[in-house]
């Protein structure tokens, strides 16, 4: 069963240019990651583009296999490095995993 996993941050920053730049930061992090960790079926990052007041800055939508492989995602050591530098850059997040 195919797992598809959401994860949205709202930034810690609160100026449009920082809040940009970071979210460049998150989507160059992640996007590197695709071809490394072998369990990424799909990978998308986004900004948000409405409602900023009441809706997450970016967010994170990835398919793996099942939740095995999205286990082996969550702990290899790449994926554990670039979540280290985006918790620096965020004030909250929230996640679901999901079937397709």
């Amino acid at each position: 069963m195919t797992i598809r996993h959401i994860v949205m941050w709202t930034l810690a920053a609160e100026d449009a240019a920082t809040k940009a730049s970071h979210t460049a930061e998150i989507s160059s992090r992640l996007g590197a990651l695709v071809g490394v960790i072998e369990e990424i079926q799909t990978l998308t990052v986004s900004a948000n583009v409405a409602y900023p007041e009441q809706n997450s800055d970016v967010v994170l939508v990835a398919d793996y296999a099942d939740l095995d492989a999205l286990e082996r995602y969550q702990k290899h050591p790449a994926h554990v490095e670039a979540a280290g530098h985006i918790r620096a850059l965020v004030a909250s997040r929230a996640s679901i995993d999901v079937p397709l």
